[in-house]
C-alpha cells in the first residue's frame, strides 16, 4: 500500500494533500468545486447570448464597452461572437459541468464509501484524470482571448464549417484532454466497483447510486473513443489539411478549397453522436441514482422495484448505443434505417418509463420528510418526465422533420439537463454535504433556493417548447430577421428574464454551500438515519475511509421493517 494510505499520511504536505492529491474524497471534492465554477461560467455566456436574443441590436448593458470592437461593436453582439457564445456554452456545460459534477465528482465521494472500500483501486489514475480535466477546461476558456476567438461552429461542432472556422483547433485539443480524463474515471469506477466491495456486497445489494454509476461508465468507456479518434481526424483535417471530412469540390467564398478531396462531412454526424447521444443518459443516470437514494431514505420505506430499476438501467446503457442517428433524420438516410432508429428510441423510453414509475410508487405509503433533499428530488419527477414526453416527437421521422433544429429541441433538451440532471445533483448536494464536512446546509436557505430555481426553470424553458412549435429556429443571431418570429418574439423575453431570476437564486445556495463549509450546524454521524455503507464511516471520513473493513448482511433500503425499535436497518448491522 502506498505511503498516501499508510500511518504517514498526515505528513504529506499540502500539495500533496489538497491539489495534487490521490485521496479518492479531496478529488471528489476538486471535481465539485471546479465543476459549479464551470456551470457559473457557461451560465454567464449563456446570460449574454440571451440579451442578444432578447433585445437585439442593442448594447449589452454594464459590461458592453469592455469587449473589444470584433467582438461586439459599440457594446452590440457581433454574429461571430454569438457563434462563440453558443458553441462554449454547450461544451462547458455538459463536457465541464454536469458531467464532471454528476459522474466525477459525486462517483468519486460516494462510490468508494458505499460499497465500503478504502479509496478507488487506482488513486495515481484517479488524480491524473482531474488534472486532464482541469488543464483542458483551463484551455478552453483561454481560447476566447487567442486570435481567431473561441470555437464558433456549434457544442456539435459539424464540418466542413468547424474544419475552416477559427476557434476551433483549440477546442479540439481540449476536447481530446477531456475525453482522455473520463475514460481514464470511467475505467477506475469499474475496477474499483467489480473489484472492492465489502464482503457481503452481492450485487444485488448495491445502492443504486452506484448502479448508475457503473452503467455511467460503462458507456463512456465504449462511446468516448470512436469521439476521441473523431477529434484527432478534425484536426487533422485543420492542420494537415487531409479530407476525412472535406467533400470533394468545396468552394468557400467563390474559391476552390485545396484541402477539399472526398471526405464525408455525415462521418463526423456519425461519430459524435455515437457518444452524445449515449452522454444524455451518462448525464440523467447518476440523477436517477442520487433520486432513488433521497426517496428511499425520505420515504422511510424500501424502494418500489430495486431490481426493476436496476435492470432498466442495464437495458438503458444497452439500448443507448443504437438510437444515435435520430439526431440525423434529415441528413438524408434512408428510410429503412431511419425507422430503425425510430423503433429503438421509441423502445429505449419503455426503461427510462419504468425506472421514473418505481419511483412514483416508491412515494405511495410512505411516511415523507419534505427535507430539501427531498424537495428537489420530488421535483425531478415531473419535470424529467416532461423532458422525456417532450423528446418523443424528436424520435418519430414525421414530427422531427419538422421540429428539428427549432427551439422545440433547445426546450426539450434543457427541460432533460436542467430540470433532470442538474436538479438531482442539488439535491444530491444538499443530502451528502453532512457526510463531506459534518456539518449541514441551511434549510430556509435551501428552501428560498429550490422554489426560485425550479420556477425560474420551468419558466425559461417552456417558452422556447412554444417558440419551437411556431416554428422558431434556434442558432439565429437576430431572431427578428424572420417574419415568423416576430410573433413569438416576446417569449424569448420572458425567457431572459426568467433566466436573470435564476441566476439571483444561486447566490443563496452559492452563500449557503461555502458558509456551512465552515460555519454550517454540526450533525451526527449519520444525520439522515439512513442504512447505506457511507453513512456507516466518521463524517466527513479519514483517511481510508473505514476504521476495518464492514461487513454487509442486507440489501440497501432497508427501512421500516416490523419488529424492530427504529425505522431503519444499517446494511452493517449484523442483528
Amino acid at each position: 500500500m502506498s505511503s498516501e494510505h499508510g500511518h504517514d499520511a498526515h505528513e504529506l504536505s499540502f500539495l500533496r494533500k489538497y491539489v495534487f492529491s490521490v485521496d479518492h474524497k479531496t478529488i471528489g471534492l476538486q471535481y465539485l468545486i471546479t465543476s459549479f465554477v464551470f456551470l457559473l461560467v457557461g451560465f454567464g455566456l449563456m446570460m449574454l447570448m440571451r440579451w442578444q436574443l432578447a433585445f437585439p441590436g442593442r448594447a449589452i448593458p454594464l459590461i458592453g464597452p469592455m469587449f473589444s470592437p470584433d467582438l461586439a461593436p459599440n457594446g452590440v453582439m457581433s454574429g461571430e461572437f454569438y457563434n462563440a457564445l453558443g458553441a462554449m456554452h454547450g461544451t462547458i456545460m455538459i463536457f465541464l459541468g454536469v458531467v464532471p459534477l454528476g459522474v466525477a465528482a459525486f462517483g468519486n465521494y460516494i462510490v468508494p464509501l458505499q460499497i465500503g472500500a478504502p479509496d478507488m483501486a487506482f488513486p495515481r489514475l484517479n488524480m491524473m484524470s482531474y488534472w486532464l480535466y482541469l488543464p483542458a477546461g483551463t484551455l478552453m476558456l483561454l481560447s476566447f482571448f487567442l486570435p481567431g476567438g473561441a470555437a464558433q461552429s456549434g457544442w456539435t461542432s459539424y464540418p466542413p464549417l468547424s474544419v475552416i472556422n477559427p476557434g476551433q483547433t483549440v477546442w479540439l485539443l481540449a476536447m481530446v484532454l477531456l475525453i482522455t480524463s473520463s475514460l481514464l474515471g470511467a475505467i477506475n469506477f469499474l475496477v474499483t466497483t467489480i473489484n472492492m466491495r465489502a464482503p457481503g456486497l452481492s450485487l444485488m445489494r448495491l445502492p443504486v447510486f452506484v448502479w448508475s454509476e457503473m452503467v455511467a461508465s460503462v458507456i463512456l468507456l465504449l462511446a468516448f473513443p470512436p469521439l476521441e479518434a473523431a477529434a484527432v481526424l478534425q484536426l487533422m483535417d485543420r492542420v494537415a489539411h487531409t479530407s476525412f471530412y472535406m467533400p470533394k469540390d468545396l468552394v468557400i467564398l467563390g474559391q476552390r478549397y485545396t484541402g477539399s478531396g472526398g471526405g464525408q462531412p455525415l462521418l463526423w454526424q456519425h461519430l459524435f453522436w455515437f457518444l452524445a447521444h449515449p452522454e444524455v443518459y451518462v448525464l440523467v443516470l447518476p440523477a436517477m441514482g442520487i433520486v432513488s437514494e433521497i426517496i428511499a431514505n425520505n420515504t422511510r420505506k424500501p424502494l418500489h422495484g430495486y431490481k426493476t430499476i436496476v435492470y432498466s438501467m442495464l437495458g438503458v446503457g444497452v439500448m443507448s448505443f443504437l438510437v444515435w442517428a435520430h439526431h440525423m433524420f434529415i441528413s438524408g438516410m434512408t428510410p429503412a434505417l431511419s425507422n430503425f432508429f425510430l423503433v429503438t428510441t421509441m423502445i429505449i423510453s419503455v426503461p427510462s418509463v419504468a425506472i421514473l414509475t418505481c419511483l412514483i410508487f416508491s412515494l405511495q405509503g410512505g411516511s415523507i420528510r419534505y427535507n430539501v433533499p427531498m424537495l428537489f428530488a420530488l421535483a425531478f419527477l415531473p419535470l424529467f418526465g416532461i423532458g422525456g414526453l417532450t423528446g418523443l416527437p424528436l424520435g418519430l421521422t414525421v414530427t422531427d422533420i419538422y421540429l428539428h433544429d427549432t427551439y422545440y429541441v433547445i426546450g426539450h433538451f434543457h427541460f432533460v439537463v436542467v430540470t433532470g440532471s442538474i436538479i438531482a445533483l442539488f439535491a444530491g448536494v444538499y443530502h451528502w454535504f453532512p457526510k463531506w464536512f459534518g456539518r449541514k446546509m441551511n434549510d430556509r436557505l435551501g428552501v428560498i433556493h429550490f422554489w426560485g430555481s425550479v420556477v425560474s426553470m420551468v419558466g425559461i424553458f417552456t417558452p422556447m417548447l412554444v417558440m419551437g412549435l411556431a416554428g422558431a429556429s434556434r442558432r439565429l443571431y437576430d431572431p427578428t430577421a424572420q417574419a415568423h418570429n416576430l410573433i413569438v418574439q416576446p417569449l424569448n423575453v420572458v425567457s431572459t428574464y426568467f433566466a436573470a431570476a435564476l441566476g439571483v437564486f444561486q447566490l443563496p445556495f452559492i452563500w449557503n454551500f461555502f458558509h456551512s463549509m465552515f460555519r454550517g450546524e454540526k450533525t451526527p454521524e449519520n444525520p439522515w438515519q439512513a442504512t447505506t455503507l457511507e453513512w456507516a464511516c466518521p463524517s466527513p471520513p479519514p483517511h481510508g475511509n473505514f476504521a476495518k473493513t464492514p461487513r454487509v448482511y442486507r440489501g440497501p433500503y432497508e427501512y421500516s421493517t416490523p419488529g424492530r425499535a427504529t425505522d431503519f436497518w444499517p446494511q452493517t448491522d449484523p442483528s
